[in-house]
């Protein structure tokens, strides 16, 4: 069964919500360029007019077919809720913001700005988090070295969101390579990036991670998860 498309997930969000759909917009990875195949999803912001039961319903057979193509459920919000989260969701409405390519409808992007206070205090919630389910995931893996290399392939994605807003939160745009960004974010906080870029080359396919290599990686990538809370946790407010 061929796997729905961008268009198609256009096409069937303007059937579902009518005149009430108002803007369509993929962000992320794939919107920079920095898609991996069979590893990047499509990320997809989906503004609407309203969102009750009998919306989302219609729009649910969409978001199964959209998911069994190995992307995640479309971020759908009403046009009211998007122009009030920018506070709660700084990290995610940032990286929209510059990263974005809008497929159906009016840009949704008039008035909407992160404030760096609010960015900081998710970047800090944001890091301790992934570290702390970087621990669960090693000890989850039991050992075992090829659900570890899984597991730093599945946390790299959010690693390089943290790195981007911290780049912005230093009023900074990031580079959209990841490599580039790493070295980037290295020189910044004095992590070691070496342990993430090598994660980035076997994602790419250009340098697999062999199993007797992992130990040593997952061991600099863990310390470098340590590193960046430390560091955010040392970071002073922008007056």
């Amino acid at each position: 069964m061929a796997k729905m498309t961008l268009d198609e997930l256009v096409a069937q969000l303007q059937k579902a919500f009518g005149d009430g759909l108002q803007a369509v917009v993929l962000y992320g990875s794939a919107a920079a360029g920095e898609h991996i195949p069979k590893r990047s999803d499509f990320n997809v912001l989906v503004i609407v007019r309203e969102l009750g039961l009998p919306e989302l319903e219609r729009e649910a057979a969409i978001a199964r077919a959209w998911g069994e193509a190995g992307n995640p459920p479309p971020l759908t919000l009403t046009a009211g809720e998007w122009r009030s989260s920018s506070d709660v969701f700084p990290m995610e409405y940032a990286d929209v913001l510059e990263r974005h390519r809008v497929l159906h409808g009016t840009p949704p992007f008039d008035g909407i700005s992160v404030e760096p206070r609010n960015l900081r205090l998710q970047l800090e919630h944001e890091a301790m988090g992934k570290l702390l389910q970087l621990r669960q995931g090693i000890l989850a893996a039991g050992g075992d070295r090829k659900r570890l290399v899984e597991l730093l392939a599945a946390s790299l994605s959010t690693f390089m969101v943290i790195f981007r807003a911290l780049m912005r939160y230093h009023g900074e745009s990031p580079p959209t390579d990841y490599v580039q960004l790493i070295g980037a974010v290295s020189a910044r906080t004095r992590l070691d990036g070496a342990p993430f870029a090598r994660v980035v080359r076997h994602l790419r396919g250009s340098e697999l991670l062999p199993e007797s290599e992992v130990q040593q990686v997952l061991a600099g990538y863990l310390a470098g998860a340590h590193a960046l809370v430390d560091y955010l946790d040392r970071l002073e407010e922008s007056k």
